[in-house]
């Protein structure tokens, strides 16, 4: 018959023996979750993808970023300007509101992003000031700009048309994109003041795919 120390001293090996089984599980797992990131950051882009651009841009804290930057996440896009006083302000309005209503637990997987039709006025500086006033200045918002001729580029992919009809006025598409994970645009909603409902269904449904 075995005595109570030799009982406890079995015991203790058993409950050493699950510690480690339970830790080795954990660190397997974490390998597997890690190779699975790498294998999806490695992913090929498809021919659909924006991603494929070669443009560099810049944004509102004057960090020079490619749109391939912004991969993994699901993109949200507008193009504006912003000494605009017709259009813009109620784009911009729109995209605050989509913003507000997605759910707090898909927001770290979205990606506001702003970009300007008029890079020459709208410098880092301005873009950041603009985004201050319009209380857009989390992480959640990014404002970018590039040169006229990657903006012209960029804007053929949107399906935005936009002239210049005066030194401080525009006409443009009124077009918000909705871009999946691997840059591959998804939705789009056209129009100002319009029902979002489609578009915010669009992202939590591309954000829930991003594990």
């Amino acid at each position: 018959m075995k005595s109570k120390i030799e009982c406890q001293k079995i015991k203790k090996g058993i409950i050493s023996l699950l510690f480690l089984g339970i830790f080795a599980l954990a660190v397997t797992l974490q390998s597997c979750n890690q190779k699975v990131k790498a294998a999806e950051k490695d992913k090929a882009i498809s021919d659909l993808s924006i991603y494929n651009l070669p443009s560099k841009w810049t944004n509102q804290n004057g960090q020079n970023i490619e749109m391939k930057d912004m991969k993994g996440k699901v993109l949200v896009m507008v193009m504006i300007y912003t000494s605009c006083k017709a259009a813009c302000p109620r784009l911009v309005a729109d995209m605050r509101n989509i913003e507000q209503r997605l759910p707090e637990n898909i927001k770290d997987k979205v990606q506001m992003v702003l970009v300007s039709i008029d890079p020459e006025t709208d410098t880092p500086k301005r873009l950041k000031a603009f985004a201050i006033e319009n209380k857009m200045n989390s992480n959640q918002w990014v404002f970018l700009r590039s040169t006229e001729e990657n903006t012209r580029e960029f804007a053929a992919v949107l399906a935005v048309n936009y002239k210049k009809v005066s030194p401080m006025d525009f006409s443009h598409s009124n077009i918000i994109s909705v871009f999946n994970a691997d840059g591959e645009l998804t939705y789009q909603q056209e129009g100002l003041s319009v029902n979002s409902d489609p578009t915010i269904a669009k992202i939590k449904e591309e954000a829930q795919k991003i594990n």
